[in-house]
């Protein structure tokens, strides 16, 4: 029996999934700011020590968390990633994927490969839909309260993942498997079965990554923006993604054409492999 080929949808989060940032849907207004003032607190850390943008806000949100009386437990950024709003058609979205791609003999499976922090991700609907989230986390104390950032996801953290993705490696930490040799056709997800979806600069690496190597990149924007509109056509012209869309993820959307249409193209070179091996 032949084996089901596994497609791998692989998605940024802010921006992509969801408009704006996840701690703009709870954790910014808990500590009586806007994200205006927020993010220019975090820009202004980076600029000021050329730090990292990621280990300036993960280090912001830690400082106002302590100066207003509010514990980052687990359960704390869970409940944060309850209230994240999410684009239309997102909480439909995968199983009308997961529907189509069974139709045509494809297992798929949702990743998510974010800066932002994987335990507010955790706690949003759609957590549950995805294989493995890679996303910033904090290193937790005794009294399992975050005390130091644990991981950073900047935009070279992000290719390490896709490589992970492909071997089928699920922790963040390895840095052996992720670098042994592997031929093609014993990785878990070869390139040309990603797809990639993102919205800006930190997804640009991973993005040029999966069209290198076969796979398909999307850029997504938000339609009510003409600023991001003009970023991600942008991306096109650079040749960075193939294709551009809105973000929107309803079945009669662009997006989930374009997402059929791969897998029918997956589908198609796959059983053409396999008549070209089996004379």
């Amino acid at each position: 029996m032949r084996k089901k080929p596994i497609v791998a949808l692989i998605y940024d989060f802010d921006g992509t999934l969801s408009p704006g940032n996840m701690q703009e849907f709870g954790f910014i207004q808990a500590i009586g700011s806007t994200p205006e003032e927020f993010w220019s607190m975090s820009d202004g850390i980076a600029k000021g020590q050329d730090a990292s943008n990621i280990l300036s806000y993960m280090k912001l949100m830690f400082d106002e968390a302590r100066r207003h009386g509010i514990k980052l437990r687990k359960s704390d950024f869970k409940h944060f990633g309850q209230h994240i709003k999410l684009y239309p058609g997102v909480k439909e979205w995968f199983g009308a994927v997961n529907a189509y791609g069974e139709s045509k003999g494809i297992r798929i499976e949702h990743y998510i490969n974010s800066s932002g922090l994987k335990e507010i991700i955790e706690g949003s609907p759609i957590a549950g839909e995805f294989k493995h989230i890679f996303a910033c986390t904090y290193l937790y104390d005794e009294n399992g309260e975050a005390e130091w950032p644990g991981i950073a996801v900047d935009y070279t953290a992000k290719t390490q993942f896709m490589f992970k993705i492909s071997k089928g490696i699920f922790s963040s930490r390895d840095s052996k498997m992720v670098n042994a040799s592997v031929a093609d056709e014993n990785k878990r997800i070869p390139f040309p079965n990603m797809i990639y979806f993102g919205d800006g600069e930190t997804d640009v690496p991973s993005m040029k990554i999966v069209e290198m190597f076969g796979g398909h990149s999307i850029a997504v924007y938000d339609p009510d923006s003409q600023e991001e509109k003009t970023k991600a056509a942008k991306l096109h012209r650079q040749g960075r993604v193939s294709f551009v869309t809105p973000a929107n993820y309803s079945r009669d959307g662009k997006t989930f054409k374009i997402v059929c249409a791969i897998i029918d193209k997956i589908a198609a070179d796959t059983h053409l492999a396999f008549l070209s091996k089996h004379k």
